[in-house]
């Protein structure tokens, strides 16, 4: 049993050897995102739901709260165990992801959530990602005498019964994530670049069939046609809204609690945080915050630039990626680039699943990017 010196000594060990620039990026993107919680969800919360004017923020800090302990029991672990206790987990995850078509909530069209006592409204989905991987990066990294491409085929198996489940909540954001993780990890494990783009139009051309010839798609393919003709639908109310928030925002914002998105599109805190954060406090501060997540992946790929380990790689460009497309999709659907996906932006959007999803995969980038000990 541990005594408190020998906590103390383990948590000073593990604080001496992470990666200090990454750990206090990630916890300066969840202060801000605490931050932007209350000043975009007091006003709905006594509004609309007439409780306390800080219930959002009082679960957000919650979330954030186990989101760090998470954050610090990957990063903490040994690298074997790491990678052990993530393949358990990513099984567990699909497993979790499996009982969505069964028991899942439907809100508004979609079964993407599953009731958990502890946990309202959980994205399974959100835990899957970081684990797969993982999953993934262990099938391509793999030393056994297999063909490369026998390892694809492996690694593509494994994402189609994901891709299906997502597909059928209908969920064709995540799906496209998913499958932009995959394609990253093969094309960085020096996939033939024929092969390659091949595979991804093959892809697209699916995906383009499957929405607009297949009716469980109806509702997205009248969003993408609503996008590029705004006079043929309504899809575009919420897209316009968060431009219009934008622009009347300017470069310096209306000030703390003067914006009125967050009071006019349902789900504001978490699908049009960007836009929430721009009406009240301008364009400067996206900047900054850009300039933030530009930071942690310069800071993320000049590890990957000197790891020898191709897992270790595979692991760390996976995650980064997944936190890039991420971010960008969820800012292209904010400034009407894309259609509309309910993407949250990580470390700042309102939302368990997406906390802790993202608590999880920085856990990870922290634990491979530690200095070793020899």
């Amino acid at each position: 049993m541990l005594n408190d010196n020998s906590i103390y000594r383990f948590y000073y060990v593990w604080w001496k050897n992470i990666d200090k620039t990454i750990f206090l990026l990630v916890l300066l993107l969840f202060s801000l995102g605490l931050f932007f919680s209350l000043v975009s969800t007091s006003l709905v919360a006594s509004d609309k739901l007439d409780t306390n004017n800080y219930f959002f923020f009082f679960k957000h800090f919650i979330y954030i709260c186990l989101g760090i302990t998470i954050l610090i029991f990957f990063s903490s672990i040994s690298e074997k165990n790491l990678f052990k206790l993530s393949i358990i987990l990513f099984f567990i995850s699909v497993f979790f992801l499996f009982l969505v078509p069964i028991f899942g909530a439907e809100v508004k069209g979609s079964k993407r959530w599953l009731n958990l006592f502890f946990l309202p409204r959980f994205q399974p989905i959100e835990i899957v990602k970081p684990f797969s991987i993982i999953f993934l990066a262990t099938i391509l990294s793999s030393e056994k005498n297999f063909d490369i491409y026998y390892k694809y085929l492996i690694s593509f198996i494994v994402i189609v019964p994901i891709s299906f489940l997502l597909i059928m909540q209908p969920d064709i954001g995540q799906t496209l994530l998913i499958f932009l993780s995959w394609l990253t990890l093969i094309f960085i494990s020096g996939i033939s670049l024929i092969f390659f783009l091949t595979f991804f139009i093959v892809s697209i051309v699916s995906l383009f069939i499957m929405v607009f010839f297949f009716p469980k798609f109806e509702y997205i393919k009248s969003r993408i046609i609503s996008f590029f003709n705004p006079s043929s639908g309504t899809h575009n109310f919420q897209s316009e809204k968060a431009v219009d928030a934008i622009t009347s925002g300017g470069f310096f914002g209306k000030g703390i609690g003067e914006g009125t998105l967050k009071n006019r599109v349902p789900e504001a805190h978490t699908d049009y945080i960007v836009s929430v954060i721009s009406e009240e406090f301008g364009v400067v501060v996206i900047i900054l915050l850009l300039l933030i997540f530009l930071s942690l992946i310069y800071s993320v790929f000049k590890k990957i630039y000197f790891e020898e380990s191709e897992k270790i790689k595979l692991v760390l460009a996976g995650s980064i990626t997944l936190i890039i497309s991420q971010a960008l999709i969820h800012l292209g659907v904010n400034i009407r680039l894309f259609p509309t996906t309910g993407m949250t932006l990580p470390f700042l959007s309102y939302g368990g699943s997406s906390i802790i999803g993202v608590s999880i995969l920085s856990g990870i980038i922290l634990n491979l990017t530690k200095r070793k000990i020899k």
